[in-house]
Formats: structure tokens, sequence, C-alpha cells
């Protein structure tokens, strides 16, 4: 996927990885194959597209193809490479594509390190809202074919997140009977997916380093209560409020490995993780054979919760609204912009108590990114991503 792209419906925008792997071939010993290149010419900077509607199962037997292929071209391109190991750096479904991969198809063996961005390893309660709540506008016809695909039942929530009854405890989806538009065989079948990964210890035994990133303080529905034929989705759970990055809570993003906590936590929206300033900066300090860089805390370093819409109809004022944590000091404070893309820096309103507010009108039909930065408008704290639909129709289905 190149730029800015996604569906709607199926899953929130995602800021593309073009700029991703530029990124990557600028910074490090890195080559992608180019258009002028032959086809067998050796490559050590591979991006691997597979199609996010099947099941995570069938990807990972493509991506097992892929890097037999790829890592037997590059070992024996050169006597110092014939050892050569992998580094899969993903985002967010990705990474369970990679983690079967690894743990189920036989890739620790030449796996060196597995890098997740937002990758639902305890699955994202945004999926099982699309299946029982329905997706996209009404009448463009695709919540019949969401609750057809195996990838997104793979996806609901490998935890116990809903509330059938007050005072109840928390239950699985696969606990709840008639949940309307799941299918009761893909949810089992998906269990079996996440313990079967549980339980592998192949990555474990090859020595594999799972590192997790998980995006942080971001509004994230986590629980829902059952409400006839619709989930009501809720930001806590247990009457916390955990946080994530909009879409997957931290609680799934972090669970792998031994320790069971993200390597880092950035401020950042699921949706740009890749193009996050801080993960880069941790990425290069991973990735690179040098001692790492060591920076001060910079002024402008300051966390943001950023609650915005995802999608707004042509016309419609785009509300932004930021919040500081209470224990920054200065929270209060605070400088906060918001730029649209080809458009000028707003300040946000300081409405008191470390909140802020803009209301950002005339942004035409289709995807847009808004960049939010605090202490100055050079420096840029996260990304949120906004699809304008042309004509007015937006209430979803």
């Amino acid at each position: 996927m190149r730029d800015l792209h996604g569906l709607l419906g199926i899953g929130t925008l995602v800021d593309g990885y073009d700029g991703f792997l530029e990124w990557l071939e600028n910074n490090f010993t890195l080559r992608r194959r180019g258009e002028k290149d032959e086809a067998d010419a050796p490559a050590n900077l591979i991006g691997f597209a597979y199609d996010w509607r099947l099941s995570c199962r069938y990807n990972a037997d493509r991506l097992a193809e892929r890097v037999d292929e790829e890592l037997g071209r590059w070992r024996s391109s050169a006597p110092e490479r014939a050892e050569a190991q992998v580094v899969f750096i993903c985002h967010s479904m990705g990474g369970l594509v990679a983690r079967q991969y690894v743990e189920r198809c036989g890739g620790a063996e030449v796996t060196r390190r597995v890098i997740t961005l937002g990758t639902p390893y305890r699955g994202s309660l945004d999926a099982l809202l699309s299946l029982v709540n329905g997706v996209g506008p009404a009448g463009i016809g695709l919540t019949a074919f969401a609750r057809g695909l195996p990838s997104l039942h793979q996806l609901v929530p490998d935890y116990a997140a809903l509330i059938t009854a007050p005072g109840e405890p928390l239950r699985y989806a696969r606990e709840v009977t008639g949940l309307p538009g799941t299918d009761a065989a893909l949810i089992e079948d998906a269990a079996r997916f996440h313990e079967a990964l549980r339980g592998s210890g192949a990555g474990t035994a090859h020595g594999v380093e799972y590192v997790p990133i998980s995006g942080v303080l971001q509004p994230t529905p986590t629980t829902a209560e059952v409400r006839g034929e619709k989930l009501t989705g809720l930001l806590t759970i247990d009457g916390a409020d955990e946080g994530g990055d909009g879409r997957v809570p931290r609680l799934s993003s972090a669970h792998v490995g031994a320790a069971g906590r993200p390597a880092l936590t950035p401020w950042e929206k699921h949706g740009s993780l890749q193009n996050n300033t801080a993960l880069r900066q941790a990425l290069f300090n991973w990735l690179t054979p040098d001692l790492p860089v060591h920076r001060g805390t910079e002024a402008a370093d300051i966390p943001l919760v950023v609650d915005a819409p995802d999608v707004i109809a042509e016309g419609e004022v785009y509300e932004l609204r930021a919040t500081v944590p209470p224990d920054v000091r200065g929270h209060d404070r605070v400088a906060v912009f918001a730029t649209a893309e080809g458009g000028p820096a707003r300040t946000l309103s300081n409405l008191g108590g470390g909140r802020y507010a803009a209301r950002l009108a005339g942004l035409p039909a289709g995807p847009h990114r808004v960049w939010v930065s605090t202490g100055n408008t050079g420096h840029v704290v996260m990304t949120a991503l906004v699809l304008v639909l042309e004509g007015g129709a937006g209430d979803g289905a």
C-alpha cells in the first residue's frame, strides 16, 4: 500500500509505507530491488504485500515462500552473507502474519528479530464492533463483505472483552452465543489460531526476539456492552482506561514475548505509527551496529491525547481535541498546533485544565493528514488521519 490509503469501514486510514521504506534504505546498509534490476538481483530490503482479506495462516505460508526465495538469493550472493538472518518490521495485522510464520511455519530458524507496530496480538475490539454493528456508510454494502472475512474474525479480541449483564465478569466473544454478524465457526477457529501461537515455543527455542511497539494515550475501544443486537464500545476494562493507539488497545499490542510489555510506547495513532519520530529514533538504535544515540529531553516532546473523527462528510467541520496529561509540568499552558496537509498551522484554543480544541473547515473530499504538534509548529508529535466523504453521505450503517 502506497502513501495514504484505507478501505472505509474495514480499517482506519494508514499513512502509507513508501516514506518508511525510503527512510530504512537511507539510514542503513539496505537496498531494494529497483525497476531496472534483474528479477533475481539480490536485495536485503523486501516489502511483503499480502491479501489482508484472507487468513493469517494462508498469508504466513506465502511469506514462507517469499523468505525462502529472497533469503536464499541474498545468502548465496556473497560469502559473508551465508549466515544472514531475517529481521521483520511489521505494522498491525502484518505482525500476526510474521508471528505465524516464525512460530508455526519453520521461520524461527532463520529469524533474528520481529519488530511489531500496533500488532493486535490479543485482537482488537474494533474488529468485533465492525462485525456486530456493521461497517461503512449506509447503502454501500460493506457489512456482508466484512462478515465473511477470516482475517477480521482473527482480529476479534482474544481476551475477555464483553459485558453481558451488570455486575457479571467480562466474557470472551466465543463464550457469547448469538452475537449478530459473527460466524461462530470462524471465531472458534480464530481462538485456536491464537492459542497455537501462544503455545508454540519455536521462537523462544531459537532465540527470536520480539520487540512490540504500542501506541498509547489515544482513546481506544477496549471492552463493550451487549445491548440487544448491538455492541456499545467502552474505553475502559475493569474500570481502568489503559489506552492504546485508537484502534488496538495497549493490552493487546504489548502481549507478546516473555516480558509481556511494549519496548516502546509512542503517543501516536494506529495508522501513522511507522512514521512517528520517536519510533524511528528507537529503530535506528535497535538496527544499527553502532552505539545508540542518546538524546536529551526536548522541550517540545510533550505527550498528547488526540480525539478526532476518522470520517466526516464533505462540508462538515473537522473538530479536533487534544489533552496533555496532568502529570506533565505546565500541561495547562502548552502551545498546541494543528496543520492540515497543504494548509496553514492553526493554534488550538486552550479550554483550561490541559484541554485544547480546534475546528478545521473546508477540507475537500478525500483522505487527509492532520499534523498535531507542541512547542513549535515544526515539531510533529503525531498524525491524525481523516477521510472526507464526497457529497455529504457519512452516517454509519
